[in-house]
């Protein structure tokens, strides 16, 4: 499931610019801001479900972060007055977490722990190669790029948290 996440997230984006259609920016907000609150979604997920207090912990930080950056994106393209668009890397998140929640929901107790942990390893791994190879990149107003930058700088923090999470947790 995680596989179709990846490619929607790094291939889409990538085959775009090989064609010559580069994401622009109010596409580019969209993507980060859809794997914001996918991310938001997950980690209220794991609220509800797990009994373990780091995962607890983490997932509080999930939210908090996730929630602090979508808001000043937000702020940013009601500053610059730009209309996030919709596109199919959006989609495809969308629908690959949706998915992916389903199946969690499915599970409890340490094994839902672990699976939402791994998956938290994977998915930040995923966002973080995506903003640095495709979203930084072609970001064209600078101060996207630079809260961009500054979500990669936090989304790489979580990504280290996520693994040494993973590694107490036995994955």
């Amino acid at each position: 499931m995680f596989v179709k996440l990846l490619f929607a997230l790094l291939l889409v984006p990538t085959a775009a610019v090989a064609a010559g259609d580069k994401p622009n920016d109010a596409q580019i907000a969209h993507i980060a801001y859809t794997a914001g609150n996918l991310d938001i979604a997950a980690a209220k997920q794991a609220l509800a479900k797990t009994q373990d207090g780091k995962v607890k912990e983490f997932a509080e930080e999930m939210v908090r972060d996730h929630q602090a950056v979508n808001d000043k994106a937000l702020a940013l393209v009601k500053k610059l007055t730009v209309t996030p668009e919709d596109n199919p890397t959006s989609q495809a998140l969308t629908k690959t977490a949706d998915a992916k929640r389903a199946e969690l929901d499915k599970l409890s107790g340490s094994e839902f722990d672990r699976a939402y942990v791994e998956n938290e390893v994977a998915f930040h791994r995923t966002v973080n190669g995506a903003l640095r190879k495709t979203l930084i990149p072609n970001a064209q107003n600078p101060e996207l790029k630079a809260l961009l930058r500054q979500g990669l700088t936090l989304f790489t923090a979580h990504q280290r948290h996520a693994e040494m999470l993973a590694k107490s947790l036995g994955k």
